[in-house]
C-alpha cells in the first residue's frame, strides 16, 4: 500500500495509470489535516509527497511523520521542482528519505511503485 499525499491531478493520473498497470495498491489524501490518520488506519511501505503542494503542506506533515515512533519508519519520497533548492534542504531537513526533481519522479514512477 502507497499513500499519496498529492492534490495535483496531472500528476495523481500518472499514479494511477502505473498503479493499474502494476496491480499496485494506492491511496490518495488530498486532505492535510487527514494524511496522519490514514497514514496510521492504511500502514503503507511508503509516501508520496508533491513538496511543492502548499495546500497539503507536505513539510509539516513529513516532520510530524518522522517525529511519531510509531510511524517513523515508513519510507518517504517527495518530488518537486528541480530549481526549488529551498524546498528541497527542508524536506530533507524534516526527514524525508528521498527527494526526485518531477521530471525524475515521471520517468521512474512505475520503479517506485514497484519498490513501494
Amino acid at each position: 500500500m502507497i499513500v499519496c499525499a498529492i492534490d495535483d491531478l496531472m500528476f495523481s493520473i500518472r499514479i494511477v495509470n502505473a498503479a493499474k498497470a502494476l496491480q499496485a495498491e494506492v491511496y490518495f489524501e488530498r486532505s492535510a489535516d487527514k494524511l496522519l490518520d490514514t497514514i496510521r488506519e492504511k500502514s503503507p511501505s511508503l509516501v508520496i509527497f508533491d513538496l511543492n503542494s502548499a495546500r497539503m503542506r507536505p513539510l509539516e506533515a513529513i516532520a510530524l511523520l518522522k517525529n511519531d515512533p510509531a510511524l517513523a519508519s515508513i519510507r518517504t519520497l517527495g518530488y518537486v521542482s528541480h530549481t526549488d533548492a529551498a524546498t528541497i534542504d527542508a524536506a530533507r531537513a524534516a526527514g524525508i528519505d528521498q527527494v526526485l526533481a518531477r521530471s525524475a519522479f515521471v520517468g521512474q514512477v512505475a520503479d517506485i511503485l514497484k519498490s513501494g
